[in-house]
């Protein structure tokens, strides 16, 4: 047996921290992951790096931001031009398994000394030969989603009809499997994507074991759950009642206060112009519904993942194995006015993020973390626990002394970034303890006290009362942008040679 740990990591894509319950609304049922966090440690103030995937899943890999790795956008397909953690483990005797969804630049993770299941961009696992394989090798039919709520329009872009009809039966055919749906998966549980990951972790975990004398290994899910269609089966839908599900407290913001990218949206019935229509034109009743399969959609990716951690347990395998799992960024579903999916806005649902660690031995289980982490330091974190580091200055840290000794040195802000989704946006962000800062190149700057504001709906830039803090926060937000080299004034610099690249064509 190695004397390194093994290291398993699992990714969800798209899931909230910030409502699990704080707000007197439903508890959202993930037991496996609170499984997890209490076997170890459980940060509560983890943040995404930018609120987007493809630069949250580099930032995953690297340990920089995005203005320093360049994949600032989805698919903007920067090359890769720094290591990677998968690189230097490999250097170092790791094996590397990567099952799920990439985005997170050109190629895949086979690219980067990785063996499993992996396709380019999002892309759609209910089209690979692997899926059908699983099918076969199971006795499971094709899957079937019964179509509850549509947010996109009936005719696509070039005059295609849109195959997601509201009351039919919908199947997952398309390029990419992030239609902005919602419905009832009609087929068992192990139709679902993550069911077919977990199932291909399991049996990659079956086969380790049954070496346990080789080289260790680091096993890497990313679930495309419970990102949208939300489409849990009945099982999991049972589980929230919509009518339980309380008006969320910033659903009818006026975004009167707010800065013009919170007003965009293209979501069916609910925008025009590609401008989210206030007040929102959907009734809450309706919004209760969504919420419920949303809810319900994480409780089922939790049980995938699950299966994965019963697994290491069967298998003798926990002992040695450091477990990390989070997220690439929030949901921002019902929030702000009304909004479904995600933009370029910067809010608290679609920044904070869960992430837990267990590492038996090393870890003190029942732990519960305060300190301001991110996704950011998942690369530096998983490298760490192998007696590794990057060659290259990054901007993340590990979190593993945090996690040793709850008094360690620790940053006091963090720096969350965007460069826009749909539209172009250059926007940075710092949060402390208490404050929250948010600078949006061109428009309207944001100050929010999260202490007494949690709804994010008191927007304090022009309050006299907080002219100090506004001074301090923006000293703050100077100092990351000093630090993590981010002038994207710079003619070399990513931003600018992307946005030279959208101008030209």
């Amino acid at each position: 047996m190695s004397d390194k740990p093994n290291i398993l990591f699992l990714l969800n894509d798209h899931q909230a921290y910030y409502r699990h319950g704080w707000d007197a609304g439903p508890r959202i049922q993930r037991p496996q992951f609170d499984r997890l966090a209490r076997r170890g440690i459980d940060f509560n103030r983890a943040y995404a790096a930018c609120p987007l995937c493809g630069p949250a899943r580099r930032t995953m890999l690297t340990g920089l931001y995005a203005h320093n790795h360049g994949e600032i956008k989805n698919d903007t397909n920067y090359p890769f031009d720094r290591e990677d953690y998968f690189d230097i483990l490999a250097a170092n005797g790791y094996r590397n398994y990567y099952y799920g969804k990439w985005h997170a630049g050109p190629g895949t993770a086979l690219d980067h000394h990785c063996e499993g299941f992996n396709y380019s961009s999002y892309n759609n696992p209910f089209t690979k030969p692997e899926y059908k394989d699983y099918l076969k090798q199971k006795g499971l039919p094709e899957p079937k989603i019964l179509i509850e709520r549509s947010f996109t329009p009936p005719i696509l872009l070039g005059g295609r009809p849109n195959p997601m009809k509201e009351g039919q039966i919908y199947r997952q055919q398309g390029p990419w499997s992030a239609e902005p749906g919602v419905g009832l998966l009609l087929t068992p549980k192990e139709t679902h994507e993550s069911f077919f990951l977990a199932n291909l972790a399991c049996d990659r975990l079956k086969e380790l074991a049954a070496n346990n004398e080789g080289a260790p290994w680091h096993l890497r899910v990313d679930f495309w759950g419970p990102h949208q269609p939300y489409t849990p089966t009945r099982e999991f839908a049972d589980l929230y009642d919509p009518d339980s599900i309380p008006e969320y407290g910033n659903f009818r913001d006026s975004l009167e206060n707010k800065p013009q990218v919170y007003r965009s949206d293209w979501g069916y019935r609910i925008s025009e112009n590609h401008k989210i229509i206030v007040p929102n034109p959907l009734p809450w009743s309706e919004w209760q519904k969504v919420l419920a399969r949303a809810y319900a959609q994480i409780t089922l990716v939790d049980a995938a993942a699950g299966m994965i951690l019963d697994a290491l347990d069967a298998l003798g395998l926990a002992e040695n194995t450091f477990v990390l799992w989070t997220t690439d960024h929030g949901d921002c579903v019902a929030c702000h006015g009304g909004h479904f999916d995600k933009r370029s806005y910067m809010p608290e649902e679609l920044l904070r993020i869960p992430m837990a660690v267990r590492w038996p031995g090393r870890v003190a289980s029942g732990q519960t973390s305060g300190r301001l982490v991110s996704n950011l330091d998942v690369a530096p974190t998983i490298l760490d626990a192998a007696g590794l580091g990057f060659g290259n200055p990054i901007d993340g840290a590990s979190v593993l002394p945090v996690c040793m000794d709850p008094s360690a040195d620790w940053r006091d802000d963090l720096l969350c970034e965007t460069h826009g989704h749909a539209e172009d946006v250059l926007g940075r962000l710092v949060v402390t303890e208490r404050y929250k800062y948010v600078h949006n190149e061109g428009d309207m700057d944001e100050l929010y006290d999260l202490r007494n504001d949690v709804y994010e709906l008191n927007n304090l830039i022009d309050s006299s009362a907080h002219r100090d803090v506004l001074a301090d926060m923006r000293e703050r937000l100077a100092k990351w942008r000093e630090r993590t080299k981010d002038h994207p004034e710079a003619p070399d610099s990513p931003w600018s040679r992307w946005l030279q690249k959208a101008r030209t064509g």
